[in-house]
C-alpha cells in the first residue's frame, strides 16, 4: 500500500461490489459430514461478503509452476474487501486503498489490452495475464522506477502483496488454540497481525487510524456468522482452507516479486 495514501480516505467506506462470480460449493458446517468436517464451502445467505466466493477465486488464482492468474487475484481482493467491510466502517481506511490499487492495475491491463487491439496484436497473450508476464512487461518498457514513486503494476503489486501478508496472519491467529482456555479477541488478533506487517509500511497517522478500526471490531461471534458456522472448530476448519489458499498465492507472488528485485519498491 502507499505510504501516506490512507491519511485522506481512512474515513472512507468503500462501495459493494455487484459481480457474478463462480460458487465454490457446498457447506461451512460439519453438520451432516462427520468426523471430517466440511470437505468445500457454501454461499451464506443475506451476506454481501462469500468465503466460497473468496476461496474460488484464490484457488483459480496459482497458474503453471509459480505464475499467478491476475484476473483471480484481483476477484479474490473485491471479495476481501467485503470481508473488511463487514467489519465495520472503521476498517474502510485500509478497504478504500485497496479498491484504489486493484482499480491500477485494472486501468494497466484495459489500457494494455487497448494497445494491442489498436497494433492488430490480439492474438497475444495480455500482458496483465499473470504477475509474471506483468513484470517482464513493464520491466521491458521502463515503466517500473527502483528510486521513486510510481503508478506501475509492479508498485501497486507489492502495495497489495503486504497487505494480503496481513490478512492471512489475521486469519491464522483466529485460529490458534485458546491460551488458558481462553481466545484472545479478533481486536487484539488482528492489531498485532498488522504491527507485524503492514504497520512498517505506513505513516504514523495511518497506524493510528487503524488502531481506532481494530477497537471497533466485532466479537468472535461476528465472524462466525460471516462464514456460516456455529463454533470454533468449524470456523478453524474454513479458515485453514482460507489461509492456505492466501498463503500459495502470496508465495507464488514473493517469489516473483523477489527474484526481480522488487520487494523494496518505492
Amino acid at each position: 500500500m502507499a505510504e501516506g495514501g490512507l491519511d485522506y480516505h481512512w474515513d472512507s467506506c468503500l462501495k459493494g461490489y455487484n459481480q457474478v462470480n463462480k460458487l465454490y460449493p457446498l457447506s461451512n458446517s460439519s453438520e451432516g459430514y462427520g468426523a471430517e468436517g466440511p470437505e468445500v464451502l457454501g454461499q451464506c445467505p443475506g451476506q454481501t461478503f462469500q468465503v466460497s466466493l473468496l476461496l474460488s477465486h484464490l484457488l483459480a488464482a496459482p497458474a503453471f509452476t509459480s505464475d499467478v492468474l491476475l484476473q483471480p487475484y484481483l476477484s479474490s481482493w473485491d471479495e476481501l474487501v467485503r470481508f473488511m467491510e463487514a467489519l465495520g466502517p472503521m476498517v474502510g481506511l485500509i478497504s478504500k486503498e485497496i479498491e484504489t490499487k486493484t482499480s491500477i492495475i485494472r486501468q494497466l491491463a484495459l489500457l494494455a489490452d487497448e494497445e494491442s487491439a489498436a497494433q492488430n496484436t490480439l492474438h497475444h497473450t495480455s500482458a496483465y495475464h499473470s504477475v509474471r508476464s506483468m513484470i517482464r512487461a513493464e520491466l521491458s518498457h521502463g515503466m517500473v522506477n527502483f528510486h521513486h514513486q510510481t503508478d506501475s503494476g509492479c508498485r501497486t503489486l507489492l502495495r497489495l502483496h503486504r497487505a494480503l501478508l496481513w490478512l492471512k496472519l489475521f486469519l491464522e491467529k483466529l485460529a490458534e488454540t485458546p491460551v488458558a482456555g481462553r481466545f484472545r479477541s479478533p481486536a487484539e488478533l488482528c492489531r498485532e497481525a498488522y504491527q507485524s506487517t503492514l504497520a512498517h509500511h505506513h505513516t504514523w497517522f495511518v497506524r493510528r487510524a487503524a488502531e481506532l478500526a481494530f477497537i471497533a471490531m466485532p466479537e468472535r461471534g461476528f465472524f462466525y456468522r460471516l462464514v456460516c458456522v456455529h463454533n470454533q472448530e468449524e470456523f478453524n476448519k474454513v479458515l485453514n482452507k482460507v489461509a492456505q489458499a492466501i498463503g500459495e498465492v502470496y508465495d507464488r507472488t514473493q517469489g516473483a516479486l523477489e527474484e526481480n528485485g522488487m520487494l523494496d519498491l518505492p
